[in-house]
């Protein structure tokens, strides 16, 4: 502990005899803190704001569509139109185990009325799990269908928020009625606002979403307009896709390599695009702040080496009392130590302060907010520790292995 406490005073007075010398040294690694952090939360950021985008749509999702065969197979020629009902999506539930969560889905286009405002919005039939699967989540006192909705064919109807606003303005739509075709249906919760860039058939915004078995049964469908499921490893979303044409191959006689008698447009192939595109472009920024700060790290190693040259005469007397090279090598790579731990404290306080600015700055909607995260601090603290080790070391080593006669001769 003495120890320690000679090493931090006898720092603190060359700090103070050389002050200029001590800022341009710690202002090298001040910037580059600030540098690998700011760039790496930007990086992250960015990545948030693009997940969040396209995630509007839902995650991991794949939608499936029926299309016609072009390959011929068992004796079955092509052009062979293909459907889906219910019971295909229990098929794949239970045999496709990489499929986490599925719903049928019917629509079509209605004319929907309250008093007289009238809108022609697409109408789907869907299970409850697809609130989850879609991000389609109900504002405050509302709710989405149920499993009793389902069971007892409700005539209950979740509308999106622009539908609402169209056909309620700014009252109350929970617990109202609106008038699909000639059919009463009671709201019973509107979809809270989402950021969506994409989309299939209309935005959930102006989509009005009721049972399955309303649907079906109302309108007399059995036959689905798509299938949409939820996978469970989205890098496993390719072989999934191959399993779920296996499955339905068999049940509907078809090649299950043919493509175009079951068409999947699966998202979480835009997921894994995101996940290895930013991890080379994270990488790529980090790279540019570890230069930054392996150039400080350098300027600081070099100071140390005019330190322990200034200094020589110093280590030989402390080695003449008895002072061993362990004890001079602590020393001087503990001064380095200081000089980084105090500049990169200071960076990431300036860091912090840019980084909490920038949160004001009106720029999310397109390339999202930066965001100090664990991974952000994790990433510093390594090259920092890298960077202080490297530049530490060699000079401490350098003043440790001086011949004690030549330092007092010096």
């Amino acid at each position: 502990m003495n120890h320690f406490r000679t090493i931090l005073s006898e720092f603190l007075l060359d700090l103070k005899a050389q002050k200029l010398r001590t800022f341009l040294t710690m202002f090298g690694i001040i910037w580059g803190t600030v540098a690998i952090i700011v760039l790496i939360a930007f990086g992250v950021g960015f990545k948030r704001q693009m997940s969040i985008n396209m995630h509007g749509i839902g995650e991991s999702i794949a939608i499936m569509y029926p299309g016609r065969t072009t390959k011929p197979f068992e004796g079955f020629g092509i052009g062979r139109p293909m459907s889906f009902i219910e019971d295909d999506t229990r098929l794949l539930a239970s045999q496709v185990t990489g499929i986490s969560a599925i719903s049928p889905e019917y629509s079509n286009r209605q004319a929907v009325r309250v008093g007289e405002n009238i809108l022609n919005a697409l109408v789907a039939g869907v299970f409850p799990i697809y609130s989850d699967m879609r991000n389609v989540i109900p504002e405050g006192g509302g709710r989405f269908i149920n499993a009793l909705d389902i069971e007892q064919r409700r005539r209950v109807a979740f509308i999106g928020d622009k539908v609402k606003e169209f056909l309620f303005g700014s009252e109350d739509a929970i617990g109202k009625l609106i008038y699909i075709g000639e059919m009463p249906f009671t709201v019973i919760g509107v979809m809270q606002k989402k950021t969506q860039p994409s989309s299939y058939s209309a935005r959930d915004q102006d989509r009005i979403y009721i049972p399955s078995t309303t649907f079906s049964s109302a309108y007399g469908v059995v036959r689905l307009s798509n299938i949409i499921y939820q996978v469970n490893d989205p890098i496993r979303s390719e072989e999934i896709s191959d399993e779920v044409r296996q499955v339905l191959g068999r049940r509907y006689k078809f090649d299950p390599t043919d493509k175009d008698a079951v068409w999947i447009w699966d998202t979480a192939m835009f997921d894994k695009f995101i996940f290895y595109f930013f991890l080379g472009l994270n990488i790529f920024m980090g790279l540019i702040g570890s230069f930054t700060l392996g150039v400080a790290g350098v300027g600081v190693a070099n100071i140390m080496y005019i330190v322990v040259q200034e200094r020589t005469r110093e280590i030989g007397i402390k080695r003449a009392v008895g002072a061993k090279r362990s004890n001079i090598l602590v020393q001087f790579f503990m001064e380095t130590f200081f000089i980084i731990a105090i500049a990169s404290g200071i960076g990431f306080l300036l860091a912090y302060g840019i980084i909490e600015a920038l949160q004001y700055v009106p720029i999310k909607e397109y390339v999202g907010t930066p965001s100090m995260s664990l991974e952000v601090v994790a990433a510093t603290v390594l090259v920092l520790g890298i960077i202080g080790l490297t530049a530490g070391l060699m000079p401490a080593r350098k003043a440790a292995n001086l011949d004690v006669v030549d330092c007092l001769r010096y």
